[in-house]
């Protein structure tokens, strides 16, 4: 199934559903030590809610560029596709791009943009609209 991130009716396409749960599991487990939303709670409830209001916009912005500038410090063979099957690899297994060098860069939606900057440009206009962002 695809999923994209929403901001009424503006929608900001990611791609599968696992493929987005892979990206907040490996939050969860190399910059959380596997307590999800221990550091980053704001952008945990996003996932957690599938939605976030526009007030908490502009704190999880914040989180997700402490969340990209962590996850650059990790090698792409760290990804996490399943928090709760830790033996599941991604269906592309270690197939990956010459250009992605970090988990800062693994990421990338269904038409070729880091889902990294999806998410902020999302998370921006909700909090300039005034309309949440939603996981759809």
């Amino acid at each position: 199934m695809s999923v994209s991130l929403r901001v009424g009716p503006i929608a900001y396409p990611v791609g599968r559903a696992d493929f987005l749960g892979s990206f907040f599991d490996t939050v969860t487990v190399r910059l959380e030590g596997g307590g999800r939303g221990s550091r980053f709670p704001t952008l945990a409830g996003v996932y957690r809610d599938g939605e976030l209001s526009p007030d908490a916009a502009q704190l999880a912005r914040v989180e997700l560029a402490d969340v990209e500038r962590e996850l650059r410090q990790h090698p792409p063979a760290d990804v996490i596709w399943d928090i709760d099957k830790s033996d599941v690899s991604p269906p592309w297994g270690s197939d990956i791009a010459d250009t992605i060098t970090s988990l800062g860069d693994y990421f990338v939606t269904a038409d070729g943009r880091q889902l990294i900057a999806v998410m902020d440009t999302a998370l921006d206009a909700s909090a300039r609209t005034g309309k949440p962002m939603r996981i759809a």
